[in-house]
């Protein structure tokens, strides 16, 4: 990556970092020229907007592919605007929905408001972010400014929008304040006098809405970056809380060792493009190459990735102690002891392994669980297990084991 104290990267240089792992860039000609003013002697830095409705109080590796753009910005030497957007969390985004959308209540959207500041940090430069309040500007409309505002569009444009129109043509209901977020959206841009606005693949109509409002109040309209939806750790579904297939932020080190080493191999590289600082495009060119000639092992490479991610959400310390808790349980090499410990409460009587497996998250039935005991994958301090009327009681502690990637040092505790 580029940083302030390197000499100042080309045009060219810029286009190749901004658009690595881009979905689409909107209008190029027009960044390009941007960039070259912005490199001229006392050129001006790029305005840069992301936006953020905080829905839910934490935040997970699929939001951070944003972030990890606007890292990029900020070390091409541009300014960063965060904008929580504590207005529009209340309205309730409609996209990709088929329902409308639960708003959230004023005191709910500030408590998250003030987790997202803190676990932002993990990947922007505090000290290059400027953090905004949608609320700033719209907090001060009058009833008549938000009515201009909606006249500047028709109800027929909105319904160009995807997911509007898929809800029109199955005569699910669409609240009109559901039409309101695409141009509340836009007006950020013009409040803020954006340059280029970062967004998913499924924000596009609301992105270009910004550049729209910007001409029609006489500012240059913003270049649009869309960035792919990062897949979960199933590999199928965008990742989400909701389908548990997330890695969380704040999740303890050891977590997001684990869970990065679950992704499938395939997985491996379109994280890389999206979630890596350290390893360059021909980097990892490279090393995709040697994967498939046999040369290397691809759990080399997801080892690389886990670590980097441990290191940028926690610190290299935690990052190589929960590296050798995961060697410890997969190759055996190692101390199991440096893994987190996980409180599970038990009956009194105990339980059996199959409900212990599930009770710790290591299996999510015990009907499944009981599939990988006829399996011999179930092992428990390294030692197989078959029997299904195995018992533990209050006050065991060890390291439970499904298949080589599904782990937890688990006590029992008596409910």
């Amino acid at each position: 990556m580029f940083s302030p104290q390197n000499k100042s990267p080309s045009v060219e240089d810029s286009l190749a970092l901004i658009g690595r792992g881009a979905d689409e860039l909107l209008k190029r000609e027009e960044l390009e020229a941007r960039l070259a003013a912005s490199l001229q002697a006392g050129g001006r830095p790029l305005r840069v907007k992301a936006g953020f409705d905080p829905t839910a109080p934490d935040l997970h590796i699929g939001h951070t592919v944003l972030l990890n753009k606007m890292r990029q910005f900020q070390d091409l030497g541009h300014q960063v605007i965060f904008l929580i957007g504590d207005f529009t969390g209340m309205i309730g985004d409609p996209t990709g929905k088929n329902a409308t959308r639960k708003p959230l209540t004023r005191e709910d959207v500030l408590a998250n408001a003030r987790t997202y500041e803190e676990q932002v940090f993990k990947v922007l430069d505090r000290e290059r972010t400027e953090v905004r309040f949608n609320s700033e500007w719209f907090g001060k409309m009058s009833a008549a400014d938000m009515i201009r505002l909606a006249g500047q569009h028709t109800v027929a444009r909105m319904l160009e929008r995807d997911d509007f129109a898929k809800r029109y043509a199955a005569q699910q209901s669409i609240a009109i304040h559901e039409f309101l977020y695409p141009l509340v959206q836009g007006y950020d841009s013009v409040a803020l006098e954006a340059d280029v606005e970062l967004g998913g693949t499924d924000q596009k109509f609301n992105l270009l809405m910004g550049r729209g409002l910007q001409e029609h109040h006489g500012q240059k309209p913003q270049i649009v970056l869309t960035m792919p939806l990062l897949e979960g750790l199933d590999g199928v579904n965008k990742m989400s809380k909701s389908l548990g297939n997330y890695i969380g932020i704040s999740e303890p080190a050891i977590d997001i060792v684990t869970k990065t080493m679950k992704i499938g191999d395939e997985l491996t590289w379109r994280w890389i493009d999206l979630l890596s600082f350290d390893i360059s495009v021909a980097e990892a060119a490279k090393l995709k190459a040697e994967v498939e000639s046999g040369a290397l092992n691809p759990r080399e490479v997801k080892l690389r990735l886990a670590r980097e991610l441990a290191t940028r959400f926690h610190d290299a310390a935690a990052a190589e102690q929960a590296i050798a808790g995961w060697h410890a349980v997969v190759t055996g090499q190692g101390d199991t002891s440096s893994l987190p410990l996980q409180d599970v409460v038990v009956p009194a009587e105990g339980i059996r392994i199959a409900a212990l497996l599930t009770a710790a998250g290591i299996t999510p039935s015990n009907s499944e669980a009981n599939r990988k005991l006829k399996e011999r994958a179930v092992k428990v301090e390294g030692a197989v297990v078959e029997d299904a009327q195995l018992s533990f009681a209050p006050g065991f502690e060890g390291v439970l084991q499904v298949g080589k990637r599904n782990f937890a040092r688990v006590r029992l505790v008596a409910g």
